[in-house]
């Protein structure tokens, strides 16, 4: 198979976590860099990680990075790809993507120049003058760093957070990856029970038993580049590979929350994302959270509130999780929150910290594991 080289953007501060879940495949060129990690593999790399990546939130084949000062820079650095390789006479190939901190800050000029490019390469590999772009679609994506022009194809179509479980959820939901990223953090261990007190609409506590399980989150959803002119073999393979990587091994993964409708979001996502015989989850109030396992493991994104009513709300949940978790020596806690008083609400200084972003949010993630 052709060799590729692969990059896959990823939230901040989980880069080591997506670099980590590459070399488990087997890959072990790769290279973190901030926002993305990039390696180098054969075509086989595609399917495989677009199936197996919890942390990521894409995978993107990587066709050529060029400085460019002027729009003619960057014609001219498009242009030089061989797109004929990847995309053929009818195929259609949209362009999005941003500038950043250049002189090539119009991202509409950007658009129409590197579409431009693509048609001027085409037309000369095809004799051609039209393209009726009716075929598969190749999502042609550009970054503009400082200058710096990256140019990909996007594999994934929708962003690798789209497991296809949530299809419900409750006000402010957890990204998928964000929650993957904060279960591995927390190196949650199968014979550890693992709770999430304020579960929402399970999101949590639904990565966790997937991981518990091994099965890959990408198992059951389908992806843009299942339409590219690559051998169909390998996406056959990489779910008959992961499906047989699935483990049945006992796993204890349940939560809470106040609101019953959270609780049957949870139950319902949990049946549809193949973990429902895994995870338990009742209405309960924080106050009351009170485990009976001797050792566990919390994961937890309780409300940050964004008006002065909601943030004296959330400081005061941050003081009863203080005063509720503290009391469990056996149990080791995880909680992501933007504020700067969390640690003194809470009652305790955090054994470590971790930067780390929902969405647009700043956050830090408390980590409590020195019991």
């Amino acid at each position: 198979m052709d060799k590729v080289t692969l990059a896959c953007p990823c939230l901040f501060g989980v880069e080591s976590l997506v670099a980590d879940e590459i070399k488990a495949l087997g890959y072990n060129d790769v290279e973190t860099q901030n926002g993305r990690v990039i390696f180098h593999a054969d075509e086989s790399a595609i399917a495989r990680a677009n199936i197996w990546l919890r942390c990521a939130e894409r995978v993107l084949i990587m066709l050529g990075e060029f400085e460019a000062h002027s729009f003619e820079d960057l014609f001219q650095g498009v242009k030089a790809i061989p797109w004929e390789k990847w995309i053929g006479r009818d195929d259609a190939f949209p362009v999005k993507g941003w500038s950043l901190n250049s002189k090539l800050h119009s991202v509409p000029d950007c658009q129409a120049i590197i579409k431009k490019a693509i048609v001027e390469h085409l037309k000369e590999k095809y004799h051609v003058t039209w393209f009726k772009e009716t075929g598969a679609k190749f999502q042609i994506q550009f970054s503009i760093l400082k200058d710096k022009v990256s140019i990909y194809i996007d594999t994934s179509g929708e962003g690798l957070h789209k497991r296809g479980y949530r299809r419900n959820s409750i006000e402010a939901p957890l990204k998928e990856t964000l929650a993957a990223s904060m279960v591995k953090i927390a190196r949650f261990y199968a014979d550890r029970a693992f709770c999430d007190p304020m579960c929402g609409s399970g999101t949590i506590l639904i990565e966790a038993a997937l991981i518990g399980r091994n099965i890959a989150p990408g198992l059951n959803r389908s992806f843009a580049a299942e339409n590219f002119h690559l051998d169909k073999s390998i996406w056959k393979d990489a779910r008959e590979e992961a499906s047989a990587a699935i483990n049945s091994e006992p796993i204890e993964v349940f939560g809470y929350d106040i609101d019953q409708k959270a609780v049957e979001l949870t139950l319902e996502n949990a049946k549809k994302a193949g973990v429902g015989d895994v995870i338990t989850a009742s209405r309960q109030d924080l106050r009351d959270f009170a485990p009976t396992q001797e050792h566990g493991t919390v994961v937890t994104n309780p409300p940050y509130g964004e008006r002065l009513l909601d943030i004296k709300a959330a400081e005061e949940i941050y003081k009863t999780m203080g005063s509720v978790f503290l009391k469990l020596k056996g149990w080791r806690f995880y909680i992501i929150s933007p504020s700067e008083n969390f640690e003194s609400l809470f009652g305790k200084r955090a054994d470590k910290k971790r930067k780390l972003y929902n969405g647009m949010i700043k956050c830090e993630f408390f980590q409590y594991f020195r019991r």
